[in-house]
């Protein structure tokens, strides 16, 4: 990782002096193990945050001007507080300016800032990097400006931010959950609806994690995932016609048999996946407390498996490495993570299993003809404050 203290003095040719003080603060990228392509705004997660990070450093201007600086990609930015708006050209800076935003309208004397901008989370990887960027920046200037605000409260800001500054619409607060309350070597159950997050300490400290962005190319996912959030919405409505209730999570499995003939095959099937990972889910968390690895991997498999045969958000290419590590002695568990089509597969796996599993990605590459990418990442803390001075 970069070293932007040093970066950020010679960018903005500050002094040693307290007028030049700068704030570094960093924040994690996320990984999602169980739990997405659930129900939107009631999703529960099994995730945890990895030791890939974005860094931000800032420090007062004398002038008006807001300056940001991505080291890592030798690109600058400006803007001034009464311009402070999204713009697309804008990319990166965009979410340092959310946090500005957060800050003035807390009545933070914000006038001229610096930023400097460098990270290693891996980039269209799903790892949250965005969301990473948001609270690195917003733990940043909370520290600098001396602001008494909860992580809660933190929390809230972030999510209406995104919501009022970038124009989107139901933002999950689970990212900056992630983000802010993450723990070294532990895994996170998040209850998205409540808010709420256990942690849980991991029994695969001896193992690794990788993550292999398989290199599939995803065109067109959008509508896709848009069309099965409306096929578990409109199986939600007809179940709740069948017996009351609000969410997923007041269904079990047989209610969905038992309301077959109102429900599409497509639907039932999308709308079974959803029921079913709930209970996965705090299945896995319970195994996972109680150190029973092999029921963990149990579960993690038969959830690929849902993702592929009852949500379809996998592809061939996925599956074929999916299956390909199961069959490697010393993996614990392998499976497709993120928004599908293409995309990620985490596998942990022990040390003595790593040369077979390279060499699985070389078949991977001749018979498909990507190049994968591979990063070793664990689990890692919160966001923190790394440097004042």
């Amino acid at each position: 990782m970069l070293d932007i203290g040093p970066v950020h003095r010679t960018e903005y040719e500050l002094g040693s002096d307290a007028s030049d003080q700068v704030v570094i603060a960093e924040a994690p990228g996320r990984l999602h193990y169980m739990g997405e392509h659930g129900e939107r705004g009631a999703g529960l997660y099994l995730s945890s945050a990895i030791d890939r990070t974005i860094r931000v450093a800032v420090s007062l201007r004398k002038d008006n001007s807001l300056r940001f600086f991505a080291a890592d990609l030798g690109e600058r930015k400006r803007t001034t507080l009464l311009n402070l708006k999204y713009k697309r050209e804008d990319r990166w800076a965009n979410f340092i300016k959310l946090a500005i935003h957060i800050f003035a309208n807390l009545g933070c004397p914000v006038r001229g800032l610096n930023f400097t901008l460098a990270g290693d989370i891996p980039q269209q990887a799903g790892l949250a990097s965005s969301t990473a960027i948001e609270v690195a920046a917003a733990v940043a200037l909370k520290s600098l400006f001396k602001v008494s605000l909860p992580e809660r409260d933190l929390l809230a800001k972030l999510v209406q931010a995104e919501e009022t500054f970038l124009g989107k619409e139901s933002v999950s607060p689970v990212d900056y959950l992630v983000a802010l309350h993450a723990k070294k070597d532990h895994f996170l159950l998040v209850d998205e609806k409540s808010q709420e997050l256990i942690r849980i300490k991991s029994p695969f400290t001896r193992y690794k994690t990788l993550l292999m962005d398989s290199r599939v190319p995803r065109i067109g996912v959008e509508e896709e995932l848009r069309q099965r959030q409306k096929d578990t919405g409109r199986g939600l409505e007809l179940l709740a016609k069948k017996r009351p209730g609000h969410s997923f999570r007041d269904y079990v499995p047989p209610d969905l048999l038992e309301s077959m003939g109102d429900l599409t095959e497509e639907i039932r099937r999308r709308s079974l996946h959803v029921v079913e990972e709930n209970l996965r889910v705090r299945e896995a968390a319970a195994a996972l407390e109680q150190g029973e690895t092999e029921e963990l991997s149990r579960l993690i498999y038969h959830s690929h498996e849902s993702l592929r045969d009852l949500y379809e958000v996998s592809c061939p290419e996925i599956d074929w490495l999916v299956k390909r590590a199961q069959e490697i002695e010393g993996v614990a568990a392998s499976r497709m993570t993120g928004e599908g089509f293409g995309g990620c597969t985490y596998t942990i796996l022990r040390e003595n299993a790593m040369e077979e599993y390279r060499r699985r990605l070389e078949d991977y590459e001749r018979i498909f003809g990507f190049h994968p990418l591979v990063y070793d990442v664990r689990p890692a803390p919160g966001a923190r404050v790394i440097s004042k001075g």
